[in-house]
């Protein structure tokens, strides 16, 4: 409830015309479409109006069959032109809109790929991400329906004034009078979708809970835990729950809908009502026709329809404005990092990074993750970083490759704060494997380019040997062109860990970036596999400058130099063997490992 109280930092007007700019740059011809929607729905309406007034004054007046004839076949024309012509342009209209709305979600994902990484770790970023998400879910949704409400509007604006052209030689009165109804009927179905939409988040949470609990059950990933840990009756328990007050909560709604109901019922009957009296009155005492009395009657109850409809389309169009808000302010999510506004990244082929006494703490958190740390790693140097979990080694792999930025101190990209660069032509610097990693649903070839169109083959074939996975790849039924994993294709293969990991390795390796960065690359696999690719670590490194991280000690003999972590310090630096010797940290880590590898060893 708070949240629908704060500003919006954008009103009904603005948000309508910058839907309205996104349309005419996507589709135009969809906006044009909906307006002569409007145009042919108000010239059915008149014909529709018309026709009965015109035939009972060509009654009257006695007029011959073929002339009676030939009105009826003419408004029944006109009839059928208008409806035929507005269920044309509505038809391609809506096709036209989708596109709009695609064209938006083609924005906000746009925004989730290229936003600054701390932004995906920010509540308020993902808060906002997810009703955008909601405002472009569907037909229905703001960003699409908004069009349809503006159709309408038009078309509810231009009845009225017609009408009111024809109804205005009645008494202001009655045209006072209906309009009064009208509003109380407005302020009681106002009262019933305020309250409706104030409560939508309560509605959401219900409908996330249950789809959260549909998703995890059909999960593959989750499929094993369901039937060892029989997890069954618990998740239909938890459904039924969400369902029960799912079930309340819609209640509420149509009690208060019912209530609405019978308002307008009531205030109906009254303004049909009056309306009756007044023009049977001007029947008795003014001589009005009785094809006059229809048009009149016809008119003034159909004014209501108008009035109603703008009110209600004022107040449709001023929720949608909020749904819309929302998006644009994702869109328009501050960013931390430079773009295309930074610097170019030099051109060498000699890289040196630099930590000058760098600090981190994430947000919220009440202590750094990484403090007052100092670091040169020189170009072509093999570093190695390990400690305990929790010591700050992945944190200090995304400060190096520019995920994030200190909290204090500085990264340097051969002596130049990497902040002033153009941070996507900095990330083009590093090739990565990250402990968590996106296998996508397509084929092995794509995964590892991570492309559709100009994919090296032979490259790839190349990389794969270098992560070890040539053999299993080969195996497959077609090679790199096999897809992986079941979500889409009924033909993928699952992989292993261990060959996921590898699969991840080929994908870094295939980028070529001069810096490679490694964090716990060989987590998943065996220690035969492991030792595969510390063989290869020096052919996958050749001329590069790489970081390699690992809470395995042994796994890090093969290079120039190690750092030992140690709450977010360099407790210990040195080669594998000098850190023996010093018998400190680093020492007792690697004598508490290698036991395990001892035969006899007292555990």
């Amino acid at each position: 409830m708070k949240e629908n109280k704060q500003k919006q930092p954008y009103n009904t007007l603005q948000n309508t015309v910058w839907a309205l700019s996104i349309g005419w740059h996507t589709r135009r011809r969809g906006l044009i479409l909906y307006a002569l929607v409007a145009l042919a729905e108000i010239l059915n309406n008149l014909a529709g109006l018309y026709i009965a007034p015109k035939v009972l004054g060509l009654v009257e007046r006695h007029a011959a069959l073929p002339t009676l004839i030939g009105a009826i076949l003419l408004f029944t024309a006109a009839l059928l032109l208008t409806q035929g012509g507005k269920a044309y342009c509505g038809k391609y209209a809506t096709f036209c809109v989708v596109e709009i709305r695609s064209a938006i979600i083609m924005l906000i994902g746009r925004k989730f790929n290229e936003t600054a990484y701390p932004n995906t770790m920010d509540p308020a970023f993902q808060r906002l991400g997810n009703k955008a998400l909601d405002a472009t879910e569907s037909n229905v949704s703001a960003t699409e329906e908004i069009f349809r409400t503006l159709s309408t509007l038009l078309t509810n604006v231009g009845g009225l004034l017609v009408y009111l052209t024809i109804l205005s030689g009645l008494n202001p009165w009655l045209l006072a009078l209906m309009a009064a109804t009208c509003l109380g009927e407005f302020a009681a179905s106002r009262y019933k979708d305020n309250w409706i939409y104030a409560h939508r988040d309560d509605g959401n949470t219900y409908y996330h809970k249950k789809r959260y609990l549909r998703d995890k059950a059909e999960s593959i990933t989750f499929a094993k835990d369901i039937r060892i840990f029989g997890l069954q009756n618990w998740m239909f328990d938890l459904l039924d729950s969400v369902h029960d007050a799912c079930l309340a909560f819609f209640l509420r709604i149509e009690k208060k809908r019912l209530l609405v109901d019978l308002v307008g019922a009531v205030l109906t009957v009254a303004r049909n009502g009056i309306a009756y009296w007044y023009l049977i009155r001007l029947a008795l005492t003014d001589g009005l026709t009785v094809s006059q009395f229809v048009l009149y009657f016809t008119a003034a109850t159909t004014f209501t329809a108008w009035v109603l409809g703008i009110l209600g389309n004022l107040s449709t169009l001023n929720r949608q404005s909020l749904d819309i808000c929302q998006v644009r302010e994702f869109l328009e999510f501050p960013e931390p990092f430079r773009g295309e506004d930074g610097d170019p990244v030099p051109k060498t082929n000699r890289y040196e990074l630099r930590l000058d006494h760098v600090s981190y703490r994430y947000p919220e958190a009440e202590a750094d993750t990484i403090h007052d740390l100092s670091l040169t790693i020189r170009p072509g140097e093999k570093l190695a970083i390990v400690g305990l979990n929790g010591a700050g080694k992945t944190t200090l792999v995304k400060l190096l490759c520019g995920l994030l930025d200190p909290t204090e101190g500085t990264v340097l990209l051969n002596g130049t704060d990497i902040r002033t660069f153009d941070r996507k032509k900095y990330y083009a610097l590093f090739s990565a494997v990250f402990q968590e990693y996106a296998l996508l649903s397509t084929t092995v070839a794509d995964n590892v380019a991570q492309s559709v169109d100009g994919i090296d083959e032979k490259k790839i074939w190349d990389c794969l040997e270098k992560a070890g996975l040539t053999t299993t790849i080969r195996a497959l039924p077609n090679g790199i062109h096999t897809h992986v994993g079941h979500e889409i294709f009924l033909d993928g293969v699952l992989f292993s860990g261990g060959q996921t990991q590898r699969l991840m390795l080929a994908r870094a390796l295939y980028k070529d970036g001069p810096i490679l960065l490694l964090d716990e690359p060989t987590a998943a696999l065996d220690p035969i596999a492991e030792n595969d690719i510390y063989r290869k670590y020096s052919a996958m490194t050749a001329g590069k400058t790489s970081v390699f991280i690992s809470h395995r000690l042994a796994s890090t003999r093969f290079c120039d130099r190690i750092l030992f972590l140690d709450h977010g310090r360099i407790a210990e630096e040195g080669t594998h063997e000098a850190l023996l010797r010093k018998g400190g940290g680093y020492a007792a880590l690697f004598e508490v490992q290698s036991r395990y590898y001892q035969e006899g060893s007292d555990f």
